[in-house]
């Protein structure tokens, strides 16, 4: 079949101009993370078919899938037509071309949120604490909570002693209840860096009073520091005290307004669903518990923390508008504070109490299986030292690699 072709500098030209479009690359996880435009998105194409519906959600959204001469391009631009996309267009002379032309690859996964957190530490000037004098703090008996963004199951295998799992964006919304005297310090933690840094700048960004630091650089950095971490932990966050949710809300909301998020009601959200012009996501960003509940109906599950991380597998078309949504709104208004900062058109959903919602979780494509998967630097606890540092080194070059790059649009309040 005859694919139309677009040069590299169109494309990068439309994400500099936040025209929609959406850049898939075909390649696996593994080879797709030695090196990517920074806002290229990761489809395996044996799993095209099966992802493509849920993510690239308007079926005449332009479209650009590319490989590095590996030959996937006609059959999955078959697959993409049969399914209805209208729009399918190939990276002319490929990954090559891109690199030919003078433009940035980047490398790793989810690139963009860890090169846009590497951003806001160098901005914010984000405090951090180096693990040796963390874990001094531990055995002196210091007054501190330690907080793990990441997901439960990460925190499960491997985490820092006496970490609490809380999940980025539950920070605000708990923060309070775990820390309630304005003395104790506050210590934030992920595998490496980005969600650490965001979740330490969220609370300080919400005006939490307690004394906030990330952990510097994560696990990684306390295993390279020749500490020990904790397998199996199972803490996790509490019911949030009623008197605490207010504050809370009040200072996401005010948060969300200086990143230039806007509120909508369920009618507006009626409109922009009819606008066929324009591709849409709706996000539930509450815990998977509270989603199962009761949702409404046209809403993904995608916790806030995890969502800011992984927002390029979650919302691969670029320019395209965001809607969040929480029962409590604190969790919405934070999670739409970061994305808009990374420079999407994100809309908070205002609780509607006579919405009809659906229980239980809606139809997903299935998990990826372990093939072609990238191992990450910062998974599990068999990691060579080398990749670690080499991680950390590469994350700590990332803002020079935005500059260079040119097209990411990002800001920072």
């Amino acid at each position: 079949m005859s694919i139309e072709t677009i040069l590299p500098v169109e494309v990068h030209r439309a994400f500099v101009t936040r025209m929609e479009i959406a850049l898939i690359d075909l390649r696996d996880e593994a080879t797709f993370a030695l090196g990517h435009p920074l806002f290229a998105a990761q489809i395996p194409a044996p799993r095209l078919a099966v992802e493509a519906p849920f993510v690239i959600p308007r079926r005449d959204c332009p479209v650009v899938i590319y490989d590095d001469g590996e030959g996937l391009i006609e059959k999955a631009a078959q697959e993409l037509s049969e399914l209805g996309y209208t729009q399918v267009r190939t990276l002319a002379g490929g990954l090559s071309a891109w690199r030919d032309a003078g433009l940035e690859l980047f490398q790793d996964v989810n690139s963009y949120s860890k090169a846009f957190g590497e951003l806001v530490e160098s901005t914010r000037h984000t405090p951090s604490l180096p693990p040796e004098q963390v874990k001094a703090l531990i055995d002196s008996g210091e007054r501190m909570v330690i907080l793990d963004a990441r997901r439960f199951d990460e925190y499960a295998t491997m985490a820092i002693p006496d970490a609490v799992s809380v999940p980025g964006a539950e920070l605000v919304l708990r923060a309070r209840s775990l820390a309630p005297d304005p003395s104790t310090r506050i210590i934030v933690n992920c595998a490496g860096r980005t969600r650490s840094l965001i979740g330490t700048q969220s609370l300080i960004n919400a005006g939490i009073p307690n004394p906030v630091y990330a952990l510097r650089n994560g696990t990684i950095g306390w295993t390279l520091a020749g500490q020990q971490l904790a397998l199996g932990q199972s803490r996790s966050f509490e019911a949030v005290q009623p008197e605490n949710v207010s504050p809370a809300l009040t200072a996401a909301r005010a948060v969300a307004y200086r990143a230039g998020v806007r509120q909508i009601d369920t009618a507006t959200l009626d409109d922009i669903s009819h606008d066929h012009c324009r591709t849409l996501y709706c996000f539930d960003v509450r815990p998977e518990t509270e989603y199962r509940e009761g949702h409404l109906p046209q809403f993904r599950h995608a916790p806030g923390g995890q969502l800011v991380q992984e927002i390029d597998m979650f919302a691969p078309v670029r320019g395209a508008r965001i809607v969040l949504a929480d029962a409590l709104g604190v969790r919405s208004n934070m999670t739409a504070s970061w994305l808009a900062q990374m420079g999407w058109e994100v809309y908070v959903l205002t609780p509607d109490a006579s919405s009809e919602l659906t229980e239980g979780l809606p139809a997903n494509p299935p998990p990826r299986g372990p093939d072609g998967r990238y191992k990450r630097p910062y998974e599990g606890t068999d990691n060579p030292t080398a990749a670690m540092q080499a991680y950390l080194e590469w994350e700590y070059g990332l803002v020079a690699q935005l500059e260079r790059d040119g097209s990411h649009g990002f800001f920072v309040i």
